[in-house]
């Protein structure tokens, strides 16, 4: 088992973190955090010599090859045609509903 999470160590994370939790939430978060810990401790246990796991470096059995497409200028549709289809324009350009305050 790892190290515990105590009440006090809830308290100094909620410090640090700015957080006001009721205590249901700290009972939850103290268990989450918790089982976090848990499973490092699990995987500290874990064999990773050289003999024991060897490193896959091989990512697909395939040939990997780019499958982005080369650019190509293309001639751009004029700003009447773009705007045909706008809801709303204003002055030649799109107009939107307003998201900030």
């Amino acid at each position: 088992m790892a190290v515990q999470i105590t009440d006090e160590t809830m308290e100094y994370v909620e410090i640090l973190a700015k957080l006001k939790l009721s205590e249901e939430e700290r009972k939850a978060m103290q268990k989450a955090m918790q089982t976090m810990l848990d499973y490092v401790a699990i995987l500290q246990d874990v064999k990773t010599e050289e003999e024991s796991a060897e490193p896959d470096t091989v990512l697909a059995e395939e040939p990997l090859y780019n499958v982005f497409r080369e650019d190509v200028v293309t001639e751009y549709a004029h700003p009447e045609d773009m705007l045909s289809n706008a809801p709303r324009k204003k002055d030649g350009q799109y107009q939107v509903p307003r998201t900030i305050g």
